[in-house]
């Protein structure tokens, strides 16, 4: 029982950490009033891009880079338009979920067709920490991971130190709470929301990194797999709280984790099909998200609306 309780834990924590970064990333870029939809294809071109850097290069570091680059890339783009020529955030989220969705499948075909072999990338390794790792039933799963769990958990306190202790988090929230108010008192809106879509464009492309060259060594197409939407759900969970976050993202890396480990197991004497099992880290979110958005409190006052004025 007790190594069945590990062997979830571990599974849960593994499967949480590309959710908890771009997570993150996300409660930022809403704080700062920009809804960013296009996280989902984000998170898919930064899983694309670890993995064509690290199995063309030889190198995961290389991979993570490239990675951050591409989630990166995109966010630039969104930023100019959500931002700048004020376009519907939806609209422009839903396009660049589209546009990364086809470009990674065009690119990695062509990457297999060059290839002519297995595509396996280098991954990166665990690291132990000493004594730690040794604890019964949390050491493995906290304890004994690869770099891009101990940076979540790092940037967690990291995150909320920055939003609720310092100036320039001060202003980054004004901008989403009332952002006439922050331009009025001096604050350049339109470059802070830039630089916050950009922070979360590169924590969602070092979460999609994660998938390709941490948590697996290769790639598949729509290898984000609703990661994106699902991080989306957390953050309105979360009541736009880093703290919060690592629960939520705990939360639905245990339910990816169950239906794993359970499929193809008796309910009731009566064997359940295979998909009731994949379905149930989805209906988790629709649930969680109809629940967390009645009466949600925490919400930036000014989530989505676009700033019409200068700076």
């Amino acid at each position: 029982m007790s190594e069945t309780l590990a062997g979830l834990l571990d599974a849960a924590v593994r499967i949480s950490v590309p959710l908890l970064l771009a997570v993150l990333g996300e409660i930022v870029v809403e704080r700062a009033g920009v809804l960013n939809i296009g996280i989902e294809g984000m998170v898919l071109a930064g899983a694309f891009g670890g993995f064509a850097g690290a199995f063309l290069s030889g190198s995961p570091e290389f991979g993570l880079l490239l990675g951050a680059s591409s989630g990166l890339t995109l966010g630039a783009l969104l930023a100019w338009l959500v931002v700048r020529a004020r376009v519907d955030a939806i609209v422009a989220g839903v396009a660049l979920n589209i546009l990364a969705l086809g470009i990674t499948g065009v690119f990695f075909r062509r990457i297999a067709n060059a290839a002519g072999e297995r595509l396996i990338a280098p991954t990166f390794t665990a690291v132990q920490v000493p004594w730690l790792s040794k604890l019964p039933l949390v050491g493995p799963a906290f304890f004994d991971q690869n770099l891009y769990a101990y940076m979540g958990y790092a940037l967690v306190p990291a995150t909320a130190f920055f939003l609720f202790r310092t100036l320039p988090g001060l202003r980054l929230r004004a901008c989403g709470e009332n952002p006439d108010a922050a331009a009025a008192a001096g604050v350049p809106v339109q470059r802070v929301r830039i630089v916050a879509v950009l922070f979360g464009a590169l924590m969602a492309g070092i979460a999609g990194s994660y998938l390709s060259i941490a948590y697996s060594n290769t790639f598949v197409e729509n290898m984000s797999a609703g990661r994106g939407f699902v991080a989306l759900a957390i953050v309105v969970f979360a009541r736009w709280k880093p703290g919060l976050g690592v629960v939520g993202a705990l939360l639905f890396g245990a339910a990816m984790a169950f239906q794993v480990r359970f499929q193809g197991a008796r309910i009731l004497g009566v064997e359940a099909p295979y998909q009731f099992y994949q379905m149930l880290p989805y209906v988790l979110t629709l649930l969680v998200l109809g629940l967390s958005s009645r009466g949600a409190t925490g919400v930036p006052a000014a989530l989505g609306r676009p700033f019409r004025g200068r700076g």
